[in-house]
């Protein structure tokens, strides 16, 4: 592996449930019109969240649970599990399973990580959004349609990364995760126009590169 080459998630699982029982739709805290839902696992977290929200654009869906496993995929249950679980409710099956489908085609085209390192064991994702779905929107508590830097490291390289995202750019922090994560990650949505955001981005993937180039530089 080379400096800045993808690392692809892998969708692990993806099943749905045409007409789910009432009782775990009250405890999913679905509405009388979603009756579908739709399951997905993949192993790569911010992969599947960003795709889940690209899901919320596709499709008459809504995301109604998403949570990262503890320490990441290297741990997980079981070989389906990976690093999250990601659940779309819908009306119908057929809006669920193009939910579902346009989550899978998001993942797997569009929302990769990439390496910092030739070995490859210390990875990144700089993703910009063009323009969020009804799910980050609410995560990141602004307008649906704003654009977004996604903005994930380890947690050195994040908190420097993300000091230089904002300085290289006018945008603001909508979301610090701060460390550690349930997976010892870190990062930040950060909001403002898409040319902002796609600066705030480059600066954040700079600064995660030089830190992995020289890590005890002060």
């Amino acid at each position: 592996m080379a400096i800045l080459d993808p690392i692809k998630p892998t969708i692990l699982s993806a099943r749905a449930i045409p007409n789910v029982h009432r009782d775990l739709a009250a405890k999913l805290g679905l509405t009388e019109t979603q009756r579908s839902i739709g399951v997905l696992t993949c192993d790569i977290d911010d992969a599947l969240y960003v795709a889940l929200d690209e899901a919320t654009k596709a499709a008459e869906v809504d995301v109604v649970y998403a949570h990262s496993f503890y320490a990441g995929a290297d741990h997980a249950s079981g070989p389906l599990s990976g690093e999250i679980i990601g659940v779309l409710s819908g009306p119908d099956p057929a809006e669920v399973r193009a939910g579902m489908t346009a989550a899978i085609d998001y993942a797997q085209n569009e929302a990769w990580f990439h390496a910092a390192n030739d070995a490859g064991d210390l990875a990144f994702f700089a993703h910009t959004i063009s323009r969020t779905g009804r799910y980050l929107s609410a995560e990141a508590e602004v307008a649906e349609g704003t654009p977004l830097a996604y903005l994930i490291a380890p947690p050195t390289e994040a908190t420097i990364g993300i000091d230089a995202a904002l300085k290289a750019a006018e945008v603001e922090m909508a979301v610090w995760f701060e460390p550690p994560s349930e997976t010892n990650f870190s990062g930040a949505l950060l909001a403002g126009t898409q040319s902002a955001c796609r600066a705030a981005t480059q600066a954040f993937a700079d600064a995660v590169l030089d830190v992995a180039r020289d890590p005890q530089k002060f």
